[in-house]
């Protein structure tokens, strides 16, 4: 049951009719597992914590920085050179203590990725592609939803992913010539879009409002002010789901 506190913090959820009090209960059971506390993680988990999820993992072995600051809201000055896990916990039940985050400091491997298991939703937003090759992966063994964001300069994208087509439909090998914010940069704004956009998702995936954007990808371009959303097929011999699922 919601109490008195929470029936006044989430009223707003509570009035819509694609949420109402079911909704804001099945957010407040959930468990989501945030892969990467950075531009995507970072506003992503605050959106998610204001909207009463029950269980936040926050996966990240990283430290804050300076040049974190920019983009990742989440924190501030006087948390440079902090855990960013640890810190978010702290940031993220001063702003809803209803909410209980789970601190997992580690880089995500083959040895510790059963933490997925745990939870019942992934949101990735690393910033390397073998982890999300591996997070993919695991979430397909697990029949656990994926959603799937990233940005760069001006631009972003989003994805939900449940079976078949997977991340590695979309993404079959590591580009050769793969971009980092650090050496092409990123405009700090753009990274409270993409991570809206991914908590929405999850939010969608949970109270199961709307349209997810189940094997879909939406591409914002932050210059022009607009986006599409294209369809991903799944690839016949993926590696992960197809071997899984059969063709």
């Amino acid at each position: 049951m919601l109490n008195d506190d929470e029936l006044d913090r989430y009223a707003r959820h509570i009035v819509l009719k694609e949420i109402g009090g079911m909704g804001q209960m099945r957010l407040k059971g959930a468990k989501v597992l945030i892969v990467g506390m950075g531009g995507i993680g970072s506003p992503a988990a605050l959106y998610l914590a204001a909207a009463g999820v029950g269980t936040l993992g926050l996966l990240d072995d990283d430290e804050v920085s300076v040049s974190n600051l920019q983009r990742q809201v989440l924190y501030a000055t006087n948390d440079v050179g902090a855990s960013k896990a640890g810190q978010a916990k702290a940031h993220l039940e001063g702003l809803n203590p209803h909410v209980a985050c789970i601190v997992h400091p580690v880089r995500l491997t083959e040895d510790n990725a059963d933490i997925i298991a745990g939870y019942d939703i992934v949101l990735d937003g690393c910033d390397n592609f073998e982890t999300r090759f591996l997070v993919n992966r695991i979430c397909v063994q697990l029949n656990k939803p994926l959603v799937s964001a990233a940005l760069g300069r001006w631009s972003g994208q989003v994805a939900t992913f449940e079976g078949k087509p997977c991340y590695q439909c979309f993404v079959p090998d590591i580009p050769p010539d793969a971009e980092t914010c650090e050496r092409v940069g990123v405009v700090g704004a753009l990274a409270g879009v993409m991570g809206s956009m991914a908590a929405l998702e999850v939010v969608k995936l949970i109270t199961g409002a709307g349209k997810a954007l189940t094997g879909r990808l939406l591409i914002y371009d932050g210059l022009s002010g607009e986006s599409r959303t294209i369809r991903i097929p799944p690839e016949p011999y993926c590696p992960v789901c197809a071997v899984k699922g059969g063709t």
